[in-house]
Formats: C-alpha cells, structure tokens, sequence
C-alpha cells in the first residue's frame, strides 16, 4: 500500500509542478509583477500538503507558532528531504529559498523557483557565494518576503548534524532583521531522495527568535545551531543513542 501511495504521490505532484511551474514561467514571458507571480506559484503549496496528507498520510503538527514575527525575518531550518520546499511555505509567510543555482536548470521546477524569487548561488564561490546571498537576501527582505536558509547545506538524515555555514546569520546582521530557528522530523517520513514516504506527524518546532542587533553573526549562527540542536534532541530522542548525535560529513560546499 505504501508503495502504490507513493507512487500515485509522484505522478500527482510531478503534474502539479508542471503545472505551477508553467504557470510561472507565463507569468514572466507577460511582464507579471514579481510578486504577482510568487503568489501564483505558490498555490502549489496548498495542492502539495493536500497531497502529503491525503495520498501519504503524512500530517503536520506546529509547536512555537506564536514566536513567528510580524516582519520579514531570516528562517534558519533543519533539513531533511523535499518536504520542506513546501512545508515551510505553508506555515511562513511568503518566502524565499536560498538554493544551489543548479536547480533553476530543472524544467518545470526550476522555473517555479526563479518565479518565487530564490535566492540561487554558485556555491563553489566561497565569499563571493556569501556576497551573492548578503545582496540578494537584502533585496527579498525588502521586498516583503521572508528568506529560508538550510545552514548545513545538505539534506540530513534525522539524528545527524551537519556543520551550519553562517550565510544566514550574515544576511539577517547585514539586512538588521530576526533570525527564527526551526526544528523538526520530516525526513523520518520523508528521506532524502526516498521514492517511498510513510504516513506519521511531522513536527515543526519554531523557536524564540534571535536579535541580531549588538551580536556578531558568528554568535547568531551558534545560537541558532544551539536552540535547533537541542530540540531536535528533546523532540525526537529516538534519534539519537545516549544523547548523542551523529555529525556529518561535509558533502557539499554552502555559505
């Protein structure tokens, strides 16, 4: 039954992205205003959580929802599989990734990311990434829209724990804006690059936010690392043996 699930999930959401993704890419060749055309991209989000929900089984349950700000801020996130490309979107205000530049290449998706304003970065620049993240990241926030960061770079499995790159904790210092730190257990349900997903609750713990003002981003980025880590740790101790958790390699290079 997983399997059938899973499969019927692929060809549902891969027509929904076409779909949306076309629907961008229209709204481009028209002259649409920028944000004209993330909102209508993004009603693949509402369609994907339908899906999730309804062919997969797979719930969402958020903890920390008051510490969301009333202004743009600079969403700082665990990462574990594709659920979070929507997820994140559903529970956020209007935001935009940070995302290797590679993806734009993708017919359909890549052209419903470039239509929701990524932020896409060549991350084999080292400073210049954080340059291209810092410029554009401003530009977002300016816009109105929120920017989310995977500070390790990779997707995760649950219980691991990358290195955190602090691209996102420079942007937020530079742009004078909160950063709100984001935990959960997505990839329990969802691996990464899995083709079979398992119905559970995924848990999206958001929080307290962290003032930039008068710290430096070194220390944003350990605070943020530090109140994610622990959680991951308090919510899912299944995860991890002793306490403990297992660190990653560094398998790509981020900012």
């Amino acid at each position: 039954m997983i399997f059938i699930r899973s499969a019927i999930f692929l060809v549902a959401s891969s027509l929904a992205t076409i779909y949306f993704g076309a629907l961008g890419m229209i709204g481009f060749c028209i002259g649409a205003k920028p944000l004209t055309r993330h909102r209508w991209v993004t009603g693949w989000v509402p369609v994907m959580m339908w899906m999730s929900r309804q062919l997969l089984g797979i719930r969402l349950r958020v903890i920390g929802q008051e510490n969301i700000p009333a202004g743009p801020a600079v969403i700082v996130s665990k990462h574990q599989s594709a659920w979070e490309t929507f997820g994140l979107q559903y529970i956020f205000p209007p935001l935009a990734f940070i995302l290797k530049r590679e993806l734009l290449w993708i017919p359909f998706l890549g052209w419903g990311l470039a239509s929701i304003r990524s932020i896409a970065i060549d991350r084999k620049a080292g400073k210049d990434a954080l340059s291209q993240v810092v410029e554009q990241g401003r530009e977002r926030l300016k816009e109105g829209l929120w920017v989310a960061v995977f500070p390790e770079g990779t997707r995760v499995a649950p219980g691991v724990r990358g290195r955190y790159r602090p691209g996102g904790a420079f942007l937020a210092k530079r742009a004078g804006v909160v950063v709100v730190p984001v935990a959960h257990n997505a990839g329990e349900f969802w691996g990464r690059q899995a083709f079979l997903k398992y119905p559970g609750e995924v848990v999206v713990s958001i929080g307290p936010v962290i003032e930039v003002r008068g710290v430096k981003a070194e220390e944003i980025n350990r605070r943020a690392k530090e109140w994610i880590e622990n959680e991951m740790t308090r919510l899912f101790p299944h995860h991890f043996k002793d306490g403990e958790q297992e660190q990653a390699g560094d398998e790509e290079e981020s900012v």
